[in-house]
């Protein structure tokens, strides 16, 4: 039997934090059958690490290759036409 995994996550302390910028903890997560990269900072100094108030970024794991597509398209030489026919 396979494990369904959707509509769940999980998130790690990220170990190569190398800049104040860069996420405290990384994972992924699954909504309604999509994945997602899971980006999170702890809100404060001071939270502690047993229940920290964090702060989330999402991005399609597809993302990047979604994008791609579109510069193909962009750079096809087709022309798009924006007017909405109603």
């Amino acid at each position: 039997m396979e494990y369904d995994d959707t509509n769940k996550g999980a998130i790690w302390k990220n170990d190569r934090k190398e800049a104040e910028t860069h996420p405290d903890y990384t994972g992924s997560i699954n909504v309604d059958g999509v994945e997602y990269w899971l980006n999170a900072w702890r809100k404060s100094e001071d939270a502690s690490e047993r229940a920290p108030v964090l702060k989330f970024s999402v991005k399609r794991k597809d993302a990047p290759r979604m994008a791609a597509e579109n510069n193909d398209l962009a750079n096809s030489g087709r022309e798009f036409n924006d007017d909405i026919p109603f």
